[in-house]
């Protein structure tokens, strides 16, 4: 009995010892609370900060001349039946993008079907002009939409294959997508640009006309016209990272950074091409273009050439990350891995 009693002392010692322990130890961390893929709430004060400024330069400028009429769209006329087709056309590829994001049929896709899903969405935008052009017997450089689409096409494309690359390097970003890649940029994001892009500059076009018919020439309503140009290319960029939030297989390192600074590098894009983009075809403007698709082409690669520039310089200024470009020509790759570089 004595030595029953001993032991059952012993035990309850040791019992208060682990219940003092456990008393004074700290407590266990608490799990980890999953990453916010909300913008930060700095953000609120850039748009402030932007729409303040607008209002601005809005409020000082003069009425436009007498008979002069202020258009978001064109004239009547072709230029005028492409923009309003592409806008037509945005709720198409929007909805659709809209129920493989609510739904998750992504998480059914394979490289094929990502190429056949973008690819089916971008091809609407060429063959309709394909189409109209061999209609009427019109060569297609002289047909606005085929011009448009050209000029969209080659930025697009230098875009992803070079651009991606300083989202890798700088801003961390990724994609994990099973894919078929080019230079380790997905193809399927190659195709999805086209119509992205198609409907980017449509938009910014309706802007951009406004401004430049809504208001009297001279000093005021160019700062207007720069302004909206900045403004539209910051925010263009900031919805488009905003929209795929919730798309898993693109991702940052950094996401806050991604939706402050990498706002204003992807805008770095469409601060080239929105201006440049508007005046093709444009009535009162001069042509950048030339003539025919080979001065189209030649606007598009000399827009790309300083977009790229520009990428470069702020690289530099501003991260001074190294850019490292490790693609392959032709590589595939399954879920949830990114590419070589």
């Amino acid at each position: 009995e004595r030595r029953v009693g001993i032991a059952g002392r012993n035990a309850l010692a040791q019992h208060m010892l682990n219940a003092i322990a456990s008393l004074l130890s700290s407590p266990p961390p608490p799990p980890p609370q999953p990453v916010s893929k909300l913008p930060p709430f700095e953000q609120l004060y850039i748009f402030a900060a932007l729409i303040a400024g607008l209002l601005l330069l809005l409020a000082a400028q003069r009425p436009p001349p007498k008979g002069t009429v202020a258009r978001w769209l064109p004239a009547p006329g072709e230029k005028r039946v492409y923009e309003t087709w592409v806008l037509w056309y945005s709720i198409v590829w929007m909805g659709a993008f809209g129920v493989i994001i609510a739904l998750e049929l992504y998480e059914e896709f394979t490289a094929a079907t990502y190429f056949l899903v973008c690819g089916g969405l971008a091809a609407p935008l060429v063959l309709r002009e394909l189409a109209r052009g061999g209609a009427d017997g019109r060569p297609l450089g002289e047909r606005h939409g085929a011009r448009a689409q050209l000029w969209i096409a080659i930025f697009g494309f230098i875009g992803n294959y070079w651009y991606t690359h300083y989202f890798y390097c700088v801003l961390r970003a990724r994609y994990t997508v099973p894919a078929w890649r080019l230079n380790d940029v997905p193809i399927c994001m190659y195709l999805a640009t086209h119509f992205y892009f198609s409907s980017y500059h449509v938009f910014a076009n309706l802007a951009l006309r406004r401004v430049a018919t809504g208001f009297a020439p001279g000093n005021l309503r160019t700062a207007l016209f720069a302004y909206v140009v900045c403004a539209l290319s910051y925010a263009t960029a900031f919805m488009e990272t905003l929209t795929i939030s919730h798309f898993p297989y693109y991702d940052f390192e950094d996401r806050h950074m991604a939706y402050t600074l990498g706002s204003a590098f992807y805008g770095i894009y469409f601060l080239v091409s929105f201006p440049v983009y508007y005046a093709l075809d444009e009535p009162g403007n001069t042509p950048l273009e030339g003539t025919g698709l080979r001065g189209v082409a030649l606007s598009s690669l000399g827009a790309g050439m300083l977009v790229l520039l520009l990428l470069d310089l702020t690289r530099l200024a501003a991260a001074g990350a190294p850019l490292t470009i490790g693609g392959k020509l032709w590589e595939v790759t399954p879920k949830g891995l990114a590419g070589s570089a």
